[in-house]
């Protein structure tokens, strides 16, 4: 599968979103719908940019018990979304009922990948917060291959993890990797990060952008930089 860059498009209305994105008239990016942006706006969001030509990957992270997953599964399976996501902590029965529920009529479903540790989550927080004894590494690789067991494509980690998920994993078992920022950016509350090329080198298949983008003073130029550095 081909490597890409997906823009996390983190704003809270239709307006906001649609003028970003109206903003790129050559390569329509992959993008990343998250809670904001879906909570403000509802589906209709979801199938307006599709419209527009963008791949999407539904970033509403669910976490609840099998039933309640798999039916949630069923609705965001018909938005005609291409990825969407799970909590690994909610267990394999969890993500089992998950990827059931994505199976649309046809037999074709999105990409479904699991959260291990967000990005913001340090190895202390983990384990003094959360109770988790085990080392960050440890604990990432165990969800990865729980997910791996459970039939998901891959999972959300840090590029720092990737190379090992790989190794443990295998190579077509996809690692989504946000926390990336350019070398001259600031890291705001990411703590788990690197650069777009260093991703690439550590095994990222995709890797999520977001206010190093948004936020640029030109946006298409910032998205035209993270490419050439992580696809070269």
């Amino acid at each position: 599968m081909a490597k890409d860059v997906i823009i996390a498009c983190d704003f809270s209305s239709r307006a906001e979103v649609l003028g970003f994105l109206d903003k790129f008239t050559e390569r329509k990016p992959f993008v990343k719908i998250g809670m904001e942006l879906f909570y403000a706006e509802g589906p209709e969001i979801v199938r307006e940019i599709k419209a527009r030509g963008h791949k999407i990957f539904l970033d509403l992270k669910l976490h609840d018990i099998p039933n309640t997953v798999k039916k949630a599964m069923s609705v965001l399976s018909g938005l005609d979304i291409d990825m969407c996501n799970v909590h690994a902590s909610g267990t394999s029965a969890m993500m089992s009922a998950a990827l059931e529920g994505l199976v649309r009529p046809d037999g074709t479903r999105p990409l479904l990948i699991a959260v291990t540790q967000l990005t913001s989550t340090s190895e202390e927080r983990m384990q003094k917060e959360l109770l988790i004894k085990s080392s960050l590494e440890e604990t990432v690789l165990h969800y990865a291959q729980n997910a791996k067991g459970a039939g998901l494509d891959g999972i959300v980690c840090s590029p720092l993890e990737s190379g090992m998920v790989k190794k443990h994993c295998g190579e077509a078992f996809l690692t989504i990797t946000p926390g990336v920022r350019f070398a001259d950016s600031k890291s705001d509350d990411q703590v788990r990060i690197t650069t777009p090329s260093k991703a690439r080198e550590l095994g990222s298949d995709y890797i999520v952008v977001g206010r190093p983008i948004t936020e640029a003073e030109d946006p298409v130029e910032a998205y035209k930089r993270c490419l050439n550095e992580f696809l070269v």
